[in-house]
């Protein structure tokens, strides 16, 4: 006889966050637009605030749809295209304010991989257990670290029951 796992925990998604830019910097990139638009106005105006309108909206849409995104679903730790089986992480680190800033400069772990972003106070520290991964620790901007890392820790827990 051949039982049938039961795959419904091992793909729930515990956490998503997309790390899009900031709102400045979406204000900054629609601007683009109306620089166009004054480009190409002394042949057509109408053409002109067409085209710059289609440029403002397609690099805001281009640059929110390709920024990163963070998940954990089941056991896995998603940062980006990276990936990790969180069996592999120690304790997640929320890290805020003045130490964040200091993560992101003079205490920068320099055998760590990397997923920052700007704009983003926050992160979760997490180290790597794997004596096999070069990577000592994973970085992570995120907006709510807390409950990254509470996910994190969930994910932990289930993949310690199996």
């Amino acid at each position: 006889m051949r039982l049938m796992q039961n795959t419904d925990q091992d793909t729930r998604e515990l956490y998503s966050e997309r790390l899009t830019p900031s709102l400045w910097l979406l204000v900054t990139i629609a601007l683009l637009g109306p620089m166009v638009t004054l480009t190409i106005a002394p042949f057509n105006s109408t053409v002109a605030l067409v085209i710059g309108g289609v440029v403002s909206l397609g690099l805001v849409t281009l640059s929110i749809l390709a920024s990163a995104r963070l998940r954990v679903v089941g056991t896995v730790l998603h940062a980006g295209r990276a990936h990790i089986d969180v069996s592999w992480l120690g304790e997640p680190q929320e890290v805020s304010g003045e130490q964040a800033k200091a993560k992101r400069t003079h205490d920068f772990a320099r055998n760590g991989w990397h997923l920052l972003r700007g704009g983003i106070d926050g992160m979760v520290v997490i180290p790597v257990t794997d004596p096999d991964d070069p990577a000592r620790s994973w970085t992570i901007s995120s907006r709510t670290p807390d409950r990254l890392a509470a996910a994190i820790r969930t994910a932990q827990a289930s993949a310690d029951i199996r």
